[in-house]
């Protein structure tokens, strides 16, 4: 089996759809508000600074590598598309939040904390073992290249 088969290859199962669409929705906002300002978010410029607050220089490229891997690996996983890497960005991304932020505040949401990069670097993972299930375009392409 070649890596690309590899790559797409994934069960019939539903549970990697079921947990795709709430991910992508979730992971396509906060991208928003990164890139554009969405959603009462900060844009570029507003979340550059912030980066930059963080030691996470030079903090306008943070802050679009951030937006980037939300926004694009959300959508991607939304569709089921190239599923594994897009999880592998997502869950790289959610790594990088979680301690350059979030660590220090512990672990609940109402103080700051991880809990919440936490729950979605879980579902990342899971999807970075699992691929796409069923109705996502991994399994199009993956008949392409059988």
């Amino acid at each position: 089996m070649s890596v690309i088969q590899q790559v797409l290859k994934s069960s019939p199962s539903y549970a990697p759809f079921i947990l795709r669409i709430p991910l992508g929705i979730i992971l396509m906002a906060h991208g928003a508000q990164k890139l554009f300002g969405w959603f009462g978010g900060g844009g570029l410029q507003g979340t550059g600074q912030f980066m930059s607050s963080l030691g996470l220089e030079p903090g306008v490229l943070m802050a679009l590598l951030a937006g980037s891997g939300e926004f694009f690996g959300g959508l991607f996983l939304l569709l089921g598309l190239l599923t594994r890497p897009s999880a592998l960005v997502v869950a790289f991304t959610m790594l990088v939040a979680i301690l350059s932020v979030h660590i220090d505040n512990g672990l609940f949401l109402a103080n700051g904390g991880y809990e919440f990069g936490l729950a979605l670097l879980a579902m990342a993972m899971s999807l970075l073992a699992s691929g796409a299930g069923r109705f996502g375009f991994d399994n199009l392409l993956a008949k392409k290249y059988q």
